[in-house]
């Protein structure tokens, strides 16, 4: 069948056929599947090694500057409705070409064959994207797991019905291990939803345990990434502790933080100034807080859950990175409420994961009234709101002495009226916002005279003043008050006898404000 015994033999015949074949994407496509009926022989044959290079190099190459048709299983038809004729289309105006035109033709080959050519495109100067957009478009079409999102209604799981028939979990298990193997190693070609979800599927599938680490750590090292409600994967296990798999999270949690601490040398960071001027790093660190803070608050409502797993995922995240304390401290308010038999060290040793000085006026007022938070707390959560208050009273009242003091008759001949009408209006909006922080330190004041008035009931009826006295002593200095109050509180003394636990008052004659100091 050679040339050797006549020009044009079979085997040259062949030669010119596959050549032409090699030269078509549809045809390399349809070549390559038929291979798969009686693949032995082709592969002695060398037949499927050059479908595969040929269809490397065509998906590597740009579409644009080359004249063979793609996607012809799918394009029978342009989509203006122009027949198309031998792969050539009659319509004047080309359609444009996308990087994805490749997929669905791939997608069609068995896991065999479309890793040999995903690996065979990996070894090009293709776009790390390309490939794993492939590999996403493959696992839509033969997962069916992957699309099948697992909810709670009233506390029980529900899942969508399939009504087609979709391959067994066994098949489906392997070809997920499979193509977890092909998911490029870059950080962020691939999407973490997308990550999220396969390793929501491996869970269910029962995937191997190498198979779910590498899911993990791929997460891990773009967690800042991730949604909310993508993280939210429900405990497949047999022995089902909590709605949701806490263990996962904290594991990508940990990698992620093992792999930024390489980066971010926390110990730099000493005062708020570092950590404005290093908001470009920090950013991740800073999205991933928030991030936990949500998932937190998503999980405390699960009455099974522990307090060292809640301890655990919330300490995790360095002080640094939480600007403000409001989204830990609505997760321990949401876990107290769930929780209400947690003992009074318990809600104490909650209480520590998050800053009080950190937390916003909205958030302290509610800490402020909230009954599930200790005492210790709330007066802590009343001090540093009061401190605040009479730093920015203290800097209004600078402000306004400025104000005065740069007013000089001599010197202000030239001023025009507009002018003149700016500065009173800005004078008068300072005496506005004077008068507002004197209420608010009003108010204030009224809430802790009320703690105390209540701290004493409470005390008259338990008789427990030592213990209180040991566990909060304190000392009151007065500059405004004619009265005597002793420096040190003795346990000894009856309630009626001890100083009041915070005073302050404002003198609305000279607009000075009283202080009240706590020392432990």
């Amino acid at each position: 069948m050679s040339d050797e015994y006549g020009e044009g033999n079979l085997i040259t015949q062949t030669e010119n056929f596959l050549n032409e074949v090699f030269g078509n994407w549809t045809d390399s496509i349809r070549a390559l599947e038929t291979c798969e009926e009686d693949l032995p022989h082709a592969e002695e044959l060398h037949i499927v090694s050059r479908c595969i290079n040929s269809l490397a190099m065509k998906a590597c190459a740009d579409p644009s500057l080359f004249s063979w048709p793609m996607s012809g299983r799918t394009d029978e038809q342009s989509p203006g409705g122009t027949m198309l004729w031998n792969g050539i289309g009659a319509s004047s105006k080309p359609q444009p070409v996308t990087e994805d035109w490749w997929y669905e033709d791939v997608s069609f080959l068995r896991l065999p064959l479309y890793k040999r050519l995903i690996l065979a495109v990996g070894m090009s100067s293709i776009k790390q994207e390309s490939i794993a957009g492939s590999i996403i478009h493959y696992a839509k079409r033969h997962l069916p797991l992957l699309g099948r999102q697992s909810s709670f209604q009233n506390g029980s799981r529900v899942e969508p019905v399939s009504i087609i028939s979709a391959p067994s979990e066994e098949f489906q298990r392997t070809l997920l291990e499979e193509l977890v193997e092909l998911i490029p190693d870059k950080k962020g070609v691939t999407p973490t939803k997308f990550l999220l979800r396969l390793l929501r599927t491996s869970l269910k599938l029962q995937a191997s345990q190498s198979c779910r680490e590498i899911l993990e750590k791929r997460i891990g090292s773009q967690l800042d990434q991730a949604a909310l409600e993508d993280l939210l994967i429900p405990n497949m296990g047999y022995s089902v502790e909590t709605l949701y798999d806490i263990d996962c999270v904290q594991r990508i949690l940990d990698h992620f933080m093992l792999i930024n601490h390489d980066t971010i040398d926390s110990n730099c960071i000493t005062d708020e100034g570092q950590l404005i001027g290093g908001s470009h790093s920090l950013t991740p660190m800073t999205m991933v807080a928030n991030l936990v803070d949500g998932y937190l608050s998503e999980v405390a409502p699960d009455v099974n859950l522990k307090l060292p797993k809640f301890q655990s995922l919330a300490s995790a995240i360095p002080d640094y990175a939480r600007p403000l304390d409001d989204g830990i401290y609505r997760a321990i308010d949401i876990f107290l409420k769930a929780h209400p038999w947690l003992t009074d060290s318990e809600r104490e040793q909650i209480c520590r994961l998050m800053d009080c000085q950190k937390l916003s006026l909205e958030a302290s007022t509610h800490a402020a009234q909230n009954e599930r938070l200790p005492l210790r707390v709330i007066v802590q959560v009343l001090f540093f709101e009061q401190l605040r208050l009479r730093t920015s009273i203290a800097g209004w009242f600078f402000v306004s002495d400025n104000l005065d003091n740069s007013q000089n008759p001599s010197g202000n001949l030239a001023l025009t009226r507009n002018d003149g009408h700016a500065q009173a209006r800005n004078s008068q909006d300072s005496i506005v916002a004077v008068d507002n922080m004197r209420e608010r330190v009003s108010d204030l004041e009224k809430e802790c005279m009320s703690m105390k008035q209540e701290i004493e009931k409470l005390v008259k009826a338990k008789g427990s003043w030592n213990i209180f006295s040991k566990k909060f002593p304190f000392r009151l200095k007065s500059k405004s008050s004619g009265l005597k109050v002793p420096k040190t509180c003795n346990p000894k003394e009856s309630p009626s006898s001890t100083a009041p636990l915070m005073n302050a008052k404002v003198n609305q004659s000279n607009g000075n404000s009283g202080d009240a100091i706590f020392q432990s």
